[in-house]
This record gives C-alpha cells, sequence and structure tokens, in this order.
C-alpha cells in the first residue's frame, strides 16, 4: 500500500511539474533560479551616461530578467564599479567579457546609433550582452539582440534569444567568470 501511495505521489507530482512548466512557455521568458548555484554580482556606474540613465537601467532590467547567474546592480554612491557607462558621440561600443566583480569594463553610449534611429533599450541591452561575455552575430535577424545593428532601425527586441540567455548562464554558472578582457566591440 505504501509503494502504491508513493508512485501515486510521485505521478501526481510529475503531472504538476509538467503543468507548470507547460504554463510558463506560454509566457515571457522568465529566469530560473539554480538551486544551490552562486550567482555574480556585477555593479555599473551610470554616472557618465547622461541622457542615457533611463535606457540603460531598463537594459539592465532585461538581463536581470533573463538570467540568474549573473545579477547587474547600480553601484552605490562611493563604490568602486565593475563597469562604467559613458555617453558619447560616436557608434556604441562596449568592452568584451566576461567581466566580473572586480573587474573593468566599459560601455560607451554613442549617440551616432540614437541619432539614426536605433532603440535606445535595445542599444543598452546588447552593449550589456557583451559586458555578459557575448560576441555581435552579424549578420543576425532582429530576434537576436547580439545581432546589433543588423536587426535594422525598426528592431525593438531587447530581449536576448534562448541561446543568447543560455550562453551567459553558462558563462557565469557556479559563480564562476573568467577575467574580462580588454577587448572593445563596436556595435
Amino acid at each position: 500500500m505504501y509503494r502504491r501511495t508513493l508512485i501515486g505521489l510521485l505521478a501526481t507530482t510529475a503531472m504538476t511539474a509538467t503543468l507548470v512548466v507547460g504554463t510558463a512557455a506560454t509566457v515571457a521568458p522568465q529566469a530560473t533560479a539554480d538551486v544551490g548555484a552562486a550567482v555574480v554580482t556585477i555593479t555599473y556606474s551610470d554616472a557618465r551616461a547622461g541622457e542615457f540613465k533611463d535606457a540603460v537601467a531598463q537594459g539592465v532590467a532585461v538581463w536581470n530578467a533573463n538570467v540568474t547567474s549573473v545579477r547587474i546592480q547600480k553601484a552605490a554612491s562611493g563604490q568602486r564599479a565593475d563597469v562604467q557607462v559613458i555617453a558619447d558621440p560616436g557608434w556604441p561600443r562596449a568592452t568584451l567579457g566576461p567581466v566580473r566583480p572586480g573587474g573593468s569594463g566599459t560601455v560607451w553610449y554613442g549617440r551616432e546609433a540614437v541619432a539614426d534611429g536605433y532603440n535606445l533599450v535595445r542599444i543598452a541591452s546588447h552593449e550589456f550582452g557583451h559586458i555578459l561575455g557575448l560576441p555581435d552575430i552579424k549578420p543576425g535577424p532582429c530576434s537576436s539582440l547580439m545581432s546589433g545593428s543588423t536587426g535594422g532601425v525598426s528592431c525593438t527586441n531587447v530581449n536576448p534569444n534562448a541561446s543568447e540567455r543560455n550562453r551567459v548562464q553558462s558563462i557565469y554558472a557556479n559563480g564562476f567568470a573568467p577575467t574580462a578582457t580588454n577587448t572593445v566591440v563596436i556595435g
């Protein structure tokens, strides 16, 4: 009797888990936490981000909603930031990470792309993708965040696709991330 009850309980639990997964697949992608995995926290400073502070915060929020192995948060006043965001007149570009705590990365939020009409939050999300270790995927479709400008001016997709999310999850898995490189990616 005990064995039959246990098997029934396991079958019911499996069906419930299937229903929950099935329901989650119909809504926007959400990050799920890995039980017991360490989370890497990277800080950024928007002190030099000029008029793009809100777009940067929204781009950071996109990544925080899509991955769980790394969190990006604004550095507290007086705290050293791992990533500097700088508004400049050129094309957007960023240090190719992965950047880790104590590392050093820069996002240059270029006004040239803004003047051309590219989506402000997509620019921020894309450049933080580089900080997290993702290279450009060009040419690429709008559905790929890392396609950058090849998605076109009309592309407003600010979210990484499944492959991009999985790559960042893998890079920062178990709290480990290699030291940042000094490569700058334009785009």
